[in-house]
């Protein structure tokens, strides 16, 4: 005060005049300090105001994370305020974040018992997350207040409902009888959605039925509920690896590494999964860039890494299926296909269109085209799986006209050199200048010319694809453009240079 005096100011800055006694400055500064500091506490209160009028606001529109900050400033500015404090328990509520709406809610209750709102809200919370006895209490002080609240009423009646829920599934549980543990779980959820023990107990019977998504969906629950989720995180990514999502099980024991950098099983399932999931991808690398070989060589590690796993080793299967497709080993093939189908989905598009093309290399048609039809039924919009069809069906038809890789005796996947290997042996075999008898050099001339012609559709890239289409390229039937195409137009040119073809044999 002798400073403010000596200044001639009050605390505020306002200008001042003293009166020549110095005993009484002390009262007239008091006085003045009051007067002059009253605008400060106005400001202040009018500053609470205004937080709690915008937080208000964006409340109605639904922005809490903006509500929230303006109901921080209130409360920082007037600690004390219980309709502020319950204002943003509400908004932590409708974010979700139950745990940090109730000490507001215990403070407001604290500050104001008869507060009946705040309580029956604290016990909502309370039941949700399945503390019956709290949420009890809360709604009995609630109803003693409100006798005629109906609503209170009713949830006191649920408690004893979620308690005998809970006896049975705990019972049932124990007993083994899954599916009816599951059921009365499920009943008590429905009223503590934040009960992490329910959700727990829910999805080991989701486990034990089979119901590994159910499981997996319940243990995500546990995981938010519970603050250290390092075993809920390393269940859910066994779970995951055990249905052969490798990628997912990565992520989910990173979570749990995240808890816990020195938690030892999750890193030792974390090490073990890495190595899979970098096994697969160059698995997956091998397919795309068409190394068959590679692809069967990287598959043929995973099965041995990884034996006991029957989803991770069916996704090999899927892989293994296509590449020995394009390897040329299509009774394997055929085999890795089948045993796909047969353990997992059996509408897996790519798997049917894989064994169907493999039956089509074995000539088995009608196969092909059930494979083929299958896939159209389940997968009406694959357009791969309805061209396939159309070929396949064409395929049987032109089985039962000429074919050209019977008549050189090859396999439908068979490389060019093997095409000419078989030609050559053929028409070696087939030259009408073999035969002296009428009636056998007329046979073979006829020989020698589908074998020809077999020669020239497969050793021509685009001829041998339209034959694999389903079309036969020198079919005048076929040809709507150029006419029919005769190899030995003008005669056979054995030994001679006329004509399109002018065979000159190295043998030997």
């Amino acid at each position: 005060l002798q400073t403010i005096a000596m200044l001639g100011l009050t605390p505020n800055g306002c200008h001042i005049q003293l009166t020549s006694d110095p005993l009484r400055w002390p009262a007239e500064l008091l006085w003045l300090f009051v007067v002059c500091a009253f605008p400060a506490v106005q400001c202040g209160q009018n500053e609470i105001e205004r937080h709690l009028e915008m937080g208000k606001q964006f409340l109605s529109k639904g922005q809490f994370a903006d509500a929230l900050t303006h109901y921080h400033a209130a409360i920082e500015l007037d600690p004390s305020n219980y309709l502020t404090l319950y204002r943003r328990a509400t908004v932590y509520l409708a974010m979700g974040k139950s745990k940090s709406a109730v000490p507001d809610l215990d403070r407001v209750i604290e500050l104001k018992p008869d507060f009946t709102a705040a309580r029956v809200q604290r016990a909502n919370v309370l039941l949700k997350q399945g503390e019956l006895t709290k949420a009890e209490t809360d709604y009995k002080a609630a109803l003693k207040a409100d006798p005629g609240n109906g609503e209170v009423r009713e949830k006191l009646k649920a408690i004893e409902q979620i308690r005998q829920f809970t006896r049975d599934a705990d019972g049932l549980l124990r007993s083994r009888d899954y599916t009816g543990a599951a059921y009365y779980y499920t009943k008590a959820i429905e009223y503590c959605q934040w009960d992490a023990r329910l959700h727990e107990n829910r999805a080991k019977c989701y486990e034990h039925t089979g119901e590994v998504q159910k499981a997996i969906a319940d243990f995500r629950s546990v995981s938010k509920l519970v603050p250290d989720s390092t075993e809920a995180f390393l269940t859910i990514s066994k779970l995951y690896y055990g249905i052969g999502d490798a990628e997912e099980s990565l992520s989910q024991i990173r979570e749990c590494l995240k808890l816990n950098p020195d938690h030892k099983e999750c890193f030792a399932f974390y090490k073990r999964v890495k190595k899979l999931v970098k096994m697969r991808e160059s698995l997956s690398e091998f397919v795309q860039k068409e190394r068959w070989m590679e692809c069967l060589e990287k598959a043929n590690q995973i099965l041995r890494f990884e034996t006991k796993v029957e989803n991770i080793q069916l996704d090999v299967f899927r892989y293994t299926c296509k590449c020995n497709l394009h390897a040329g080993h299509i009774n394997e093939a055929i085999t890795m296909c089948t045993e796909v189908l047969r353990s997992g989905n059996e509408n897996d598009l790519d798997v049917l269109c894989d064994r169907a093309e493999a039956y089509l290399v074995n000539e088995q048609f009608d196969e092909a085209i059930e494979d083929y039809q299958k896939a159209v039924n389940a997968n009406g919009d694959s357009r791969k799986a309805k061209e396939g069809l159309e070929k396949a069906k064409r395929l049987k038809k032109q089985a039962a006209r000429k074919d050209y890789y019977k008549i050189l005796g090859v396999r439908r996947n068979a490389n060019k050199r093997e095409i000419m290997k078989a030609y050559r042996k053929l028409a070696q075999q087939w030259h009408p200048d073999n035969f002296s008898d009428e009636e056998e050099k007329k046979r073979a001339e006829k020989k020698f010319i589908d074998i020809a012609a077999a020669k020239e559709v497969l050793t021509d890239t685009e001829k041998r694809a339209q034959f694999d289409r389903g079309e036969d390229p020198l079919d005048p039937e076929q040809q709507q453009h150029g006419g029919f195409h005769n190899p030995f137009y003008g005669g056979f040119p054995f030994g001679g240079e006329g004509g399109p073809f002018s065979f000159k044999f190295h043998f030997g």
